[in-house]
């Protein structure tokens, strides 16, 4: 499981949502005004089909001098130019590779303005709609406050040998490119594309106004029919960019092709980030089982990867309905929604590193003596029939097994998980969490004595000092009432079930503490009430 979404491996081809045809270019001046000051370095990449085909720079002398503050901050001096083209010695070629591809810049704004006003005092008319990384940053990754390419280049650590020259910065907004393709989904960066381009496509339903009250923000978005039946419940940190992605004029998802058809209106509910809104997406898929959504469905049975040894000392694994999801068990792996997708991932284990389908519950006889199907493939090494011993067969298998150990509960109890806006600190949302299970969501500190907790004494001295805290939103908690105390924890234990979907978010957010500090959670801890 990927708990850092920023450290996804970076494809060898960008998403299919970007333009078929694009060039990435970056361009190097004199200074910052297109109409007094000259191009001294313009570098390419070309995108075709997704991939980089080509790579071009070009030094150009302005028939003006470098101002000493740009000579420092390119690494660009006079000598460098001596002998280079001028604009017009070029022209011809770089419209060639301009031509019938999207113009993509970061600051586009800036490098399309320079284009054309070289291109014009050439006699050459250049006119394209330049796609903005900087915009696509913004709309992708709304949390971050700063989408300079500096800023970029240190969020994905990116490699980078000569800052502020053309073909470098050109290549580095083609890893980030690279990197969201790896992040996002071809809808998402499609519609992220086309709004930026000015393209969108609404389904014939449903009215423009609809969309354009959605807001660049994280949360929980709703899509109705005519009747007003629900279709589909969706989320994503950047609502008005995701609700479009589904309208992408190629529709190379049939389900979305089918829905868009039906889709009359649109509504949405917010959220201060991105936890809340995979929490709340997940509750209500399963609370309103929209006809759309499949994935996130509620499941009644688990199903894990149990590990026991045998009489010889091989270990041998099966699959088998979960117990006690919450607690961790040394001989109990992965959380899986059915046996037949435990069996497919033990499949996959077995391949990787060279283990017996017999030892694994998927072959045949677990008694007999004879080598397995896969032994004479030499796709097993022999430990079915006792060729190899078992602590080298059990060393690969343990290898195997490694990933997927369920995750202890990192806390002494139950926790208050604050949630809040990095950009609007008033929108704040609390989550009651207890051993995996998502007990309850509050709007007001208080409410928690409504479920048996309260904050632990060191907290609530903390908080008590802290006048003006923002977890206390300008109050402070109330006493639980007779009434209020008479909830117990063993009441929460039987209204509160694992649920697995909730498991993997909680995992996502919380695995540890700079995890939950860099998504923006404050962790609070909590104690039951005791009953009377």
């Amino acid at each position: 499981m990927q708990l850092n979404f920023l450290d996804q491996p970076m494809p060898k081809q960008l998403s299919s949502g970007f333009p078929d045809s694009m060039v990435i270019l970056d361009c190097e001046t004199t200074g910052g005004q297109a109409i007094h000051h000259r191009i001294i370095e313009i570098g390419l990449v070309v995108i075709e089909q997704g991939k980089l085909v080509e790579t071009w720079q070009s030094f150009i002398d302005p028939n003006v001098q470098i101002p000493p503050f740009i000579q420092k901050l390119t690494g660009i001096s006079p000598g460098m130019l001596v002998g280079a083209p001028a604009f017009s010695d070029i022209a011809q070629t770089l419209l060639k590779k301009l031509e019938g591809r999207t113009l993509v810049a970061h600051n586009a704004r800036f490098d399309y303005s320079f284009l054309k006003n070289e291109f014009d005092r050439v006699g050459i008319r250049y006119n394209a709609k330049p796609l903005c990384s900087v915009k696509f940053s913004r709309n992708l990754y709304p949390q971050f406050r700063r989408h300079g390419l500096s800023q970029i280049i240190q969020r994905f650590e990116l490699a980078i040998e000569n800052r502020h020259r053309a073909l470098d910065d050109a290549q580095m907004v083609y890893q980030f490119f690279q990197k969201s393709s790896a992040l996002f989904s071809d809808d998402e960066i499609a519609a992220t594309c086309q709004a930026l381009l000015k393209r969108p496509a609404l389904p014939t339903l449903l009215k423009a106004k609809d969309v354009e009250k959605l807001p660049a923000a994280a949360g929980v978005y709703y899509f109705y029919d005519e009747k007003g039946a629900l279709l589909y419940v969706g989320k994503s940190v950047h609502i008005r960019n995701r609700v479009m992605s589904h309208f992408s004029s190629d529709h190379k998802n049939p389900k979305d092709l089918q829905m868009s058809t039906k889709i009359a209106h649109v509504d949405f509910e917010r959220t201060p980030s991105d936890f809340g809104a995979q929490i709340r997406e997940s509750s209500q898929i399963k609370e309103l089982a929209p006809l759309y959504n499949r994935r996130l469905r509620k499941v009644k049975k688990l199903y894990q990867i149990r590990s026991r040894t045998d009489d010889a000392g091989y270990l041998r694994l099966s699959v088998e309905i979960v117990e006690t999801a919450d607690t961790q068990v040394d001989e109990q792996f992965g959380l899986f929604r059915s046996a037949r997708q435990a069996s497919k991932k033990l499949e996959a284990l077995a391949d990787q590193y060279f283990l017996c389908h017999k030892l694994m519950n998927l072959e045949g006889s677990q008694t007999s003596n004879h080598p397995c199907f896969r032994a004479q493939l030499k796709k097993c090494f022999g430990a079915c029939h006792g060729k190899e011993t078992p602590e080298l067969y059990n060393e690969r298998t343990q290898a195997a097994l490694k990933n997927y150990q369920v995750k202890t509960w990192p806390y002494p109890g139950p926790i208050l998980l604050e949630e809040r806006d990095p950009n609007n600190l008033d929108n704040v949302m609390f989550h009651v969490v207890d051993r995996w299970r998502y007990v309850a969501k509050l709007a007001l500190l208080e409410d928690i004595y409504d479920y048996g907790y309260q904050l632990a004494q060191a907290q609530q001295q903390n908080a008590s000092a802290a006048k003006g805290s923002a977890l206390l939103l300008g109050t402070q908690p109330s006493s639980p009432s007779e009434s209020q105390l008479q909830i117990s924890a063993a009441q929460l234990e039987q209204n509160h079930q694992f649920d697995l979907d909730t498991y993997f978010i909680l995992v996502r957010f919380l695995v540890n503490q700079k995890k939950t500090q860099v998504n923006g959670l404050k962790v609070w801890p909590l104690v039951a009430i005791a009953t009377p």
